[in-house]
């Protein structure tokens, strides 16, 4: 079978960019035909090459909603389909989701949308979340199925209104396991503490840090992995309440497996969350989790 992934970015290396790299390279070592179109040409798209996979470069898809570029991104995506002739196509990200998609009922082919998480979830955001969430509804009768990694994600689709019980299927996140020279020791002293997250609203840095705050009576020491818009900001912060000296920001990283096994205990504080991808792979590196009970 000859399947198309498309994603809306390579160019970072976040929960939905693992998940397609790690089916597209499984599926490629199981005799498919497989081909990612992402916008960007980073870190996504080395290791997709790196594992046989091949990529196409979106140059004009990116995030924002910018309907003049959105068009020519679109044009070129349904250029670049039409040309390799999948059996399916299978999108990831907002973005993508949608323009991959309106490509598929352009181009008669079936369409499985995966939903990381939805847009229209978390604190309410006036004009810009409603009109996210019907983009979503409009959208969804062009996907033959749509996929949710965690329950909580199919049950908010459905409750909201973006289609009905048929259209949704639960299908959790899973990784690859590793030997026990990739399993961390958590009853080593001083604990140090990971969390891999972007530097975006989603995440709560600023709630974590202050109650870190509270504890500099005990040993401790937190290490962040992830880059994103709030990074100077966090980094103020954590200034501001005195603990530069505790904490490191160690800045995008592809070797998380390896570094899981110097810590002791993985830490995710979030507004709201799908089925973090960090947090499963934190536990099969044998790491106790401590993170706030939100979505999935």
């Amino acid at each position: 079978m000859r399947i198309a992934y498309t994603i809306t970015r390579s160019d970072d290396l976040g929960g939905a960019q693992i998940h397609v790299r790690d089916l597209a390279a499984a599926l490629k070592e199981s005799g498919h035909d497989v081909v990612v179109l992402a916008g960007g040409g980073g870190v996504l798209a080395r290791q997709l090459e790196e594992r046989g996979v091949e990529v196409v470069e979106l140059r004009h898809m990116a995030r924002p909603i910018r309907p003049f570029v959105d068009f020519r991104a679109l044009r070129e995506l349904v250029g670049h389909l039409r040309r390799l002739r999948p059996d399916i196509i299978s999108t990831h990200s907002s973005k993508a989701g949608i323009l991959g998609r309106i490509a598929g009922r352009r181009l008669g082919i079936p369409t499985i949308t995966t939903a990381h998480g939805w847009l229209f979830d978390g604190p309410p955001i006036g004009r810009r979340q409603k009109m996210v969430w019907r983009i979503e509804r409009s959208m969804a009768p062009l996907a033959q199925r749509i996929v949710t990694v965690c329950e909580s994600d199919r049950q908010l689709a459905i409750d909201s209104g973006v289609s009905g019980p048929d259209r949704f299927v639960t299908i959790h996140n899973a990784m690859p396991d590793v030997g026990l020279e990739l399993r961390a020791d958590p009853g080593v002293a001083p604990p140090r503490l990971l969390m891999v997250a972007r530097f975006a609203p989603q995440k709560d840095h600023a709630t974590l840090f202050r109650a870190l705050a509270t504890l500099l009576e005990l040993d401790w020491e937190l290490d962040l992995v992830g880059s994103g818009p709030q990074e100077e900001a966090t980094r103020a912060l954590a200034e501001s309440l005195g603990l530069s000296d505790r904490i490191r920001f160690l800045g995008m990283r592809e070797d998380v497996p390896e570094l899981i096994v110097a810590f002791q205990a993985y830490l995710l504080i979030s507004h709201w969350e799908g089925f973090p991808r960090s947090i499963l792979e934190a536990l099969r590196g044998g790491l106790p989790v401590v993170a706030t009970d939100v979505g999935g």
